[in-house]
């Protein structure tokens, strides 16, 4: 796919909503399954607005009340990614490397990215579904979790932080950029202005993932 000279292993932290599914979140189509498209841009609003993470999650939570697996299938299988996430994810392990998705949203629609050839995804902890369980608070990730999987991935993988590349569009991704040397803002809004080494607008991770890999050629 690409071609370039062997180096460090590096480790590749990709952001979910906005970055992956371009234009569009988990939470946004588990909710239009739901028929609660309204619902939860309000809440959307509400979070770019100040509203903390595990509140959003606590409102969701009582949003999404009936969800059904088969809903959480439908919105995954439905949602709109980019193009050649399959792609990226193979040849970042044909080098060796690794990668890992970190998101706020719940982990029972960031781990099925795992079959996708992710070597690790994190969400946030929610119930299982159909809930039974009310949202344990403490399990919801925020901008600083980021950081802190992150570097608990580094230690696993044996790769040094300075040899992460991090990919995110928001203001929930600027602590992690903060720290990553290489980052890539893919279709991101106003909050990772100057924050970013690189920046790509489109509907292809290939694209995105080739800025970083022409550096390293």
């Amino acid at each position: 796919m690409f071609h370039v000279k062997p180096g460090k292993r590096r480790l590749h932290l990709f952001d979910l909503d906005g970055t992956l599914i371009r234009g569009s979140a988990a939470a946004v189509e588990i909710s239009r399954q739901l028929g609660l498209v309204e619902e939860i841009a309000a809440l959307e609003e509400g979070f770019l607005r100040g509203l903390t993470p595990n509140e959003f999650a606590v409102r969701a939570r009582a949003l999404w009340s009936e969800l059904t697996v088969a809903q959480v299938t439908a919105a995954f299988e439905g949602a709109p990614w980019l193009d050649g996430i399959r792609e990226v994810w193979a040849d970042i392990g044909e080098r060796g490397d690794r990668c890992a998705v970190i998101s706020l949203s719940p982990d029972f629609f960031v781990e099925r990215l795992l079959g996708w050839g992710a070597d690790a995804a994190h969400g946030s902890r929610w119930p299982a579904v159909p809930f039974t369980e009310q949202i344990h608070r403490p399990g919801i990730l925020d901008a600083r979790a980021k950081v802190r999987i992150a570097r608990r991935l580094c230690a696993e993988y044996g790769i040094e932080v300075a040899d992460c590349v991090a990919y995110g569009d928001s203001m929930s991704d600027a602590e992690l950029f903060a720290v990553v040397p290489d980052t890539v803002a893919v279709n991101a809004d106003r909050h990772l202005g100057g924050l970013s080494r690189y920046s790509y607008t489109g509907g292809d991770l290939r694209e995105a993932y080739a800025l970083v890999q022409k550096r390293a050629a």
